[in-house]
Order: C-alpha cells, then structure tokens, then sequence
C-alpha cells in the first residue's frame, strides 16, 4: 500500500511557516508518543535550527510508559527540552511554562540585560491530528483553537496570547512529502496522520496486528476475548465474529473488524502501545 498523502495547502503552509519562523523565538514540536520518530517532519527539524526547541511527546497516556522514558531521555540527550504530556488534561500551565522558560532561559536573559520587556514568540508545529489545538487549548484553559479527531482540523495560521509573557502561533499540521522508508507512511497512517478514507482499513489494521506481534503478542486475545491465531487474518475474523461485525449472508465483515481495531488502537482501548522502539 502507497502510505504517501500530502494536499495541497500542506505546501502553502510550509512556506508560510518558513516567513513566519523569523518571527519567533521558540518552536514548540508536538510528537505522538506512539511514534516519536516517524512523527518528526524533518522540515521542521530544519526550519527549527537555530532557535530555542521544545519537544512535547503529546499522547503519552496512550504510549507504553517504558518507550516513554527511553524517548524522554533520547530527546534531552539531543539537547532539547522536552515534556510528556497528555493535552486532553486541564493542568498544563504550570509545567508547560517551566518547560518554555528552560528552553528560552538564554533569550529571556538576554532580552533583560538589554532592557527588552516583551513576550516570548513560540510556533506550534506538528504532523496533522498530532494534538496541537487541543494542547494548546488545555494550555490557555480556554477554546482559542478548533479541534476535531481527524486529520487537517487546523488549515491557517493563528496568533494565540497567552498571559502577559507569551504569544503562541498555531499552524496546520503538515507531512512532508516523501517518506524515507515505507514503515514511517505506516505508523503514520495507524495513528490517524493520514485520511482513511485513503486508506485499506484490512490492510492497515493486518500490518498493525504484524507490526504488534513481538512486543504486545496476546493484545487482540485479551480486548477482545479470542482465542487468538498464528494466522493474522484467521484472528482478525475471530475479532468480526466477537464484535458480531456481518455482511448479508451472515458473512463475516472484515473491514468493519478491521475498523474497529484501528480505533480501538487510537483510542487507548487496545492498551498502552508503542510502535518506534527504542
């Protein structure tokens, strides 16, 4: 299956980005904790060089929490800041702000010795469905940007003031347009990076189940209360048959089935999962 989608305004977007980094002087880099490093768009990596960088892995409620400290450390190692955070909870402020003031700890120094008093300029970036809005929203404790659990919710830019001391820019979640390798386009597309309707929901939630098989191997077995198979499809008609998923005829369903896991996976209910390993 071909896991590339890049629209149109994803284009535009990245060029407007590029004027508005000289704006800024943080970047705040949303990863999916399920996927840290097939979530990083290298553009933005590099449109972020030489600015000061915070790195939040967003859903790490929903990633296994052993991969969560591995990536944490990896991260700092790097040299950048960085949080694990779930956005949909409502006490961000505090820790969030520590996070930007160690990230901008050198400019914030810099601007008082010159007697500079204006607030700190951060773009949000991220690869689309990633969280930005919903952070951001949890970050400010009010509705400042739209939200929605699918991918190209946000389609502009948009200046957020948050207090006194900081001024935040929203901006559409983008790809880049060719994967180095097949598996980034796959976990992208299992944690809802990319439109579905694109998509081969069997083939997706097959290569999901392959994907899970060493690191989280009875995962199907105990959701949903299967027997289980060696045989990826054979379990996956275990799973339509459970959840009574049928085509006229009384024909298993299996891509109502296959549906089913792939939101169940997003949605936490299948456990905590993550798919980049360290």
């Amino acid at each position: 299956m071909d896991y590339q989608w890049y629209p149109g305004h994803m284009t535009k977007a990245i060029r407007q980005m590029r004027e508005d980094i000289k704006l800024v002087d943080l970047v705040i880099e949303l990863l999916d904790a399920r996927i840290p490093l097939s979530s990083r768009n290298p553009d933005i990596d590099s449109l972020g060089q030489n600015k000061s960088r915070l790195v939040i892995l967003n859903k790490s409620d929903l990633a296994d929490e052993k991969q969560n400290t591995l990536w944490d450390k990896y991260f700092k190692d790097k040299g950048y800041t960085v949080l694990k955070v779930d956005s949909r909870v409502n006490s961000l402020a505090k820790i969030v702000d520590r996070a930007i003031e160690e990230a901008c700890k050198e400019k914030i120094e810099a601007n008082k010795k010159k007697g500079i008093n204006r607030p700190i300029r951060a773009m949000v970036v991220g690869i689309p469905n990633v969280g930005k809005s919903t952070f951001i929203n949890s970050y400010a404790k009010r509705s400042v940007a739209k939200t929605g659990n699918k991918p190209g919710v946000t389609k502009g830019k948009q200046w957020i003031k948050i207090g006194k001391n900081l001024e935040l820019l929203d901006t559409p979640g983008i790809l880049w347009p060719k994967f180095d390798d097949e598996q980034t386009g796959l976990n992208l597309a299992l944690v809802g990076s990319m439109n579905d309707n694109n998509l081969d929901s069997a083939e997706l939630a097959f290569q999901f189940i392959k994907l899970t098989r060493d690191n989280y191997p009875d995962v199907l077995k105990n959701r949903f209360n299967i027997e289980g198979n060696e045989d990826i499809v054979e379990e996956m008609y275990q799973v339509a048959d459970v959840r009574n998923c049928k085509l006229p005829g009384n024909k298993l369903d299996l891509d109502k089935a296959s549906k089913i896991i792939l939101d169940e996976f997003r949605s936490g209910k299948l456990g905590k999962i993550t798919l980049d390993r360290l």
